[in-house]
């Protein structure tokens, strides 16, 4: 029985990131142009206010209507710029919605970081752009926070690994997207955000590529987010 786990888990991990399920998301050229249109006006317009609200004092209300605009920014422009899909995973010979999986690996990776958190505490040149994120909570209402980051969470996912995976095409979508992700979030001008981008968005992406949809990456999104914003703190003091 203890020899069968590993294999379990090997195949689990094969069919949440590496294997595709077969899927039929065809669309016309007028379509696939007008996606990419779409999607490069909502990413330029989304970087900008994700720079502007990570910019504003820790504290301050008006943190919390710019956020949830940035959500607002990235559902609306994948909303407009074509068909968006949840995916699938394989379990017991039959496709269903992946949902536990993707919550296992965000802990996972959620406990990577907490592990890597420990060693940043140590170098201020690390941990001083990882408490300027953490001041919103800090100083903010935490349950707000929360909220917003879950909400932001699955904004990014239907935007990033929805539409934005869509319009790239079938030539490396998984390298591009997370490369795109992780520069939008230059407008923050935190490097920590953008190497954490760059990492859980490949995670990401290739959830994205294996399931054919966004609700495994949002699943796994959220996870990781919610448990970095409550451990976090207690783990990098100012």
């Amino acid at each position: 029985m203890n020899a069968g786990w590993p294999a379990r888990i090997r195949r689990a991990i094969t069919a949440a990131l590496i294997d595709p399920v077969e899927r039929d998301h065809q669309q016309s050229d007028h379509q696939f142009r007008r996606r990419r249109l779409v999607a490069a006006l909502t990413l330029t317009a989304g970087a900008a206010l994700l720079g502007i609200s990570l910019s504003v004092r820790p504290g301050d209300a008006i943190f919390y209507p710019l956020t949830v605009m940035v959500a607002l920014v990235w559902i609306v422009g994948a909303v407009l710029s074509g068909p968006l899909h949840l995916g699938w995973a394989p379990r017991r010979g039959r496709l269903r919605r992946p949902v536990l999986i993707p919550i296992a690996i965000g802990l996972a990776i959620a406990a990577v970081f907490v592990v890597g958190a420990l060693l940043v505490r140590q170098i201020p040149a690390l941990r001083d752009p990882v408490n300027d994120v953490l001041a919103h909570a800090r100083y903010g209402n935490l349950m707000a926070i929360a909220a917003i980051t879950v909400i932001n969470g699955v904004a990014e996912e239907i935007f990033f690994r929805g539409a934005l995976f869509a319009a790239i095409g079938r030539r490396h979508p998984v390298a591009i997207s997370t490369a795109v992700y992780a520069a939008a979030t230059l407008a923050t001008g935190n490097a920590m955000l953008v190497f954490a981008a760059g990492t859980l968005g490949l995670l990401l992406g290739l959830q994205r590529r294996a399931t054919g949809g966004i609700l495994a990456p949002a699943l796994t999104h959220i996870t990781w987010s919610t448990t970095m914003l409550f451990a976090l703190p207690a783990l990098i003091h100012p």
